[in-house]
């Protein structure tokens, strides 16, 4: 019984005698699996030397330009009256490209309309556009309300036309109006573009190059589908 209280106590003496250098042993291997803390470097003009950051540096996002958040706003109403012209192909023309066509549309620029509700909401910018609109004194004395429309946008008065045609005569209004309707997009790309310090955020610089490639490539085929029918 004594060997064994003797043996017990040599046991516990050893483990208390080795834990520090247990503790340092893993210490050390943590220190080296966490290496050394990074360093921020910062380029330099086309020149000049680069520059050593404070580690604490942290990167930060260009600030979003207000016509940044216009855009996206006026895109939405943009896509949803093209949305709005395609959803009249079913009940208007047996066209079965045109079919296809106006069904490609209808699904790329609803997914696009999604997305640039959520990247308005994730900036905590509102995703319909403040539109005043102008008021007019119609031949009957009564005030009207107009609302403005973006580039290439239908006017009322094209979109009544549309719905009240069937067949040859709807392809025609439809293509017409379609590529008209396109043509606004590539110029509200443009004007983007074009504005001091628009445009550099990189989801948004992402997302309106392919607005612009994909419609110009659309326009293409709608021009070869009226010269078809002409």
């Amino acid at each position: 019984m004594k060997r064994q209280a003797i043996s017990r106590a040599l046991s516990g003496a050893l483990a208390l005698a080795s834990a520090p250098v247990i503790f340092g042993v893993c210490l050390a291997h943590a220190q080296q699996a966490s290496g050394p803390k990074p360093v921020v470097v910062q380029p330099g003009a086309p020149g000049q030397p680069t520059k050593t950051l404070p580690p604490e540096t942290r990167g930060k996002l260009p600030p979003i330009s207000p016509a940044d958040v216009e855009f996206m706003q006026g895109m939405i109403m943009h896509h949803a009256q093209a949305v709005e012209m395609t959803a009249l192909i079913p009940s208007h023309t047996e066209n079965e490209g045109l079919r296809r066509l106006g069904a490609k549309i209808s699904h790329s620029q609803t997914d696009e309309i999604n997305f640039m509700k959520r990247w308005l909401m994730a900036r905590g910018e509102p995703v319909e556009m403040p539109m005043p609109g102008d008021m007019h004194e119609s031949v009957d004395g009564h005030m009207e309300h107009h609302t403005m429309l973006m580039p290439g946008m239908l006017t009322p008065e094209q979109m009544q036309a549309l719905r009240k045609a069937k067949g040859a005569e709807f392809d025609r209004l439809f293509l017409t109006g379609m590529i008209q309707h396109h043509g606004g997009a590539l110029t509200m790309v443009k004007e983007l573009f074009e504005t001091a310090g628009a445009g550099q955020d990189g989801e948004i610089f992402d997302f309106v190059t392919d607005v612009d490639t994909g419609q110009r490539a659309e326009i293409r085929i709608m021009q070869g589908m009226l010269e078809k029918e002409s």
